[in-house]
């Protein structure tokens, strides 16, 4: 049964004949006839009694035509729904998001995001970069650092220049001896520092590299004395009045790490993703 057919039966009990209702709803009268004999095949039942003066509905088909009410007001409440929820923004947003983001930048930009658009459940997944890459179809948006996703659509959100931090001086005319603390990231990150150190190892000589397991803990290793670090400028502007530190430049342009937004073709149609997408390519990362 269609909606169409319930509403012929109501147009049919309200006009109260054949022929009224064909002129009503503008198609032919046997037409009428022929759609009405399906109706009462369908249900096994006879719905109206034809008299000389118009159609009379029989005890079943009172019961048929007040399910017939009740469908098409189920039917108009739906509709109605369906077009309250279509102006409001709302559904699931599925975000995997590099740690160092999470920590920096992400609270304040789900903050506002959230009491914008409360009618979106945010499901956040945070990690290394390279974990999220393999399983980056799962979620609609991905944020992460190093080198783009590849088969995605990739924006690239801000450059975030390296520096090389420590509690004691960068010396002009000899070679710095000091332990190296690293802290676990993806292979990019280590790449970038391998090969700055390779190419400055007339004025940087790591003694040893200690690895830990986050960046905080590296920045407090190396407030402590223990040896120098590698920070992005993105959790490391408040040191630079405090501690030593130099730029890591190779043939004059600052090394530094790219953040990027990755998502698959097509998923900006989703209107909570979409906007998630704009708040995010609007946010002013580094001053």
């Amino acid at each position: 049964m269609k909606i169409d057919d319930y509403e012929l039966l109501l147009k049919l009990n309200e006009v109260g004949t054949i022929r009224g209702t064909a002129k009503v709803i503008l198609i032919s009268q046997p037409a009428v006839t022929q759609r009405l004999k399906y109706i009462e095949e369908y249900f096994g039942e006879m719905i109206f009694i034809r008299t000389s003066k118009r159609l009379m509905p029989t005890p079943s088909g009172e019961i048929i035509l007040e399910h017939a009410k009740q469908v098409i007001e189920r039917e108009r409440a739906l509709k109605n729904k369906l077009s309250e929820a279509g102006k409001d923004i709302q559904g699931t947003l599925s975000i995997a998001c590099s740690s160092l983001i999470s920590q920096r930048f992400l609270p304040a930009i789900l903050g506002e995001f959230t009491a914008a658009y409360p009618k979106v459940a945010i499901d956040l997944v945070t990690g290394i970069s390279e974990d999220i890459k393999r399983d980056h179809k799962k979620y609609h948006v991905c944020i992460i650092r190093g080198e783009k996703l590849k088969e995605t659509t990739s924006i690239r959100l801000f450059d975030d220049p390296l520096y090389m931090f420590d509690t004691e001086p960068f010396p002009n005319n000899q070679v710095k001896e000091r332990p190296l603390i690293s802290f676990k990231s993806d292979d990019s990150m280590h790449e970038l520092v391998d090969n700055w150190l390779y190419h400055h190892q007339d004025q940087i000589k790591p003694l040893k590299t200690m690895t830990v397991d986050q960046i905080e803990t590296c920045k407090q290793f190396m407030k402590q004395g223990l040896g120098m670090a590698v920070l992005p400028k993105s959790v490391s502007s408040s040191l630079m009045d405090t501690y030593p530190h130099i730029p890591l430049v190779l043939e004059g342009e600052n090394v530094a790490r790219y953040t990027w937004l990755c998502y698959q073709e097509g998923i900006r149609k989703l209107p909570q993703v979409d906007k998630f997408i704009t708040a995010l390519t609007q946010t002013t990362f580094l001053a």
